[in-house]
């Protein structure tokens, strides 16, 4: 489906981009570089971060795609098409696979066309939305998803952006609308191993960027699957769910095998 290209400020670091620059990506300008390098300089571990979390959301769809049976993906906090989109892994397996994609970032918008490819069987779309509005996300996603079957809702590293504890009742709005059988894939930035460094982090990114952002205790964390069966590994750092040795991995070996990200799979019962 069209949408409207916004104009894009390059002047301005945008998180997407910064992120896209830290998985190896060429989606960013100068000035995100410049950003990217300074949260670099206080906190080394962003760059294993940002490419375990990559390889968590392959495991993790890989598994719910291959094990569970899932055929529906809402990627909510998509952030700029790099490599192994959601779609890509889950299409692979079931190429009849759904997957809506939802950000409001200006950025992945004028993207967005990577984002809407598919297999003929299958079907992708975009949804320009916030994370605050669940009802514009869910309204928008009923195109595309069938509400009366499962749904694997992805939330990698975007409640972090909804700093107050208004994410937990984000959260449970979008879970609400999904069935029983429905799965959460969820994770996001702690302070458990680097807490300086992590904090230092946060510091540089909310002086930077126009898209401040916190760090949680993985007491928090474990309360975004309230109501919800966590499955094993439950919450843990992401490079530790069920890690595997796949030599296309972006975690390499020789990466840290614990970083400041925590993440599970929960089922709705």
């Amino acid at each position: 489906m069209p949408h409207d290209v916004p104009l894009i400020n390059s002047s301005v670091p945008h998180s997407a981009r910064i992120w896209n620059y830290w998985l190896g990506g060429k989606d960013c300008y100068e000035i995100d570089r410049e950003v990217g390098d300074q949260i670099r300089e206080v906190n080394p571990e962003i760059v294993q971060i940002a490419r375990a979390q990559r390889a968590f959301l392959k495991r993790t769809v890989t598994y719910l795609a291959g094990e569970v049976g899932i055929r529906q993906f809402l990627d909510v906090g998509t952030g700029l098409p790099t490599f192994d989109n959601t779609h890509e892994v889950a299409q692979r397996i079931a190429p009849e696979a759904r997957i809506v994609y939802v950000d409001h970032d200006p950025i992945v918008l004028a993207h967005a066309t990577a984002l809407l490819t598919s297999t003929p069987e299958g079907a992708t779309d975009y949804i320009d939305a916030d994370l605050r509005d669940p009802a514009a996300i869910l309204e928008g996603a009923a195109r595309t998803l069938d509400f009366e079957q499962p749904v694997a809702l992805m939330l990698l590293g975007i409640a972090a952006h909804v700093p107050d504890d208004s994410a937990y009742a984000v959260v449970e709005r979008l879970l609400d609308a999904l069935p029983s059988g429905s799965h959460l894939v969820f994770c996001d930035s702690t302070e458990v191993f680097h807490p300086e460094e992590m904090r230092a982090m946060v510091e540089q990114w909310n002086q930077a960027s126009d898209n401040p952002r916190t760090n949680r205790s993985p007491d928090q964390l474990v309360r975004f699957f309230d109501g919800l069966e966590l499955l094993d590994p439950g919450l843990v750092s992401v490079a530790q769910w069920r890690p595997v040795d796949e030599p296309d991995e972006p975690q390499k070996p020789a990466e840290p095998q614990e970083v400041d990200s925590f993440g599970g799979v929960a089922r709705k019962p």
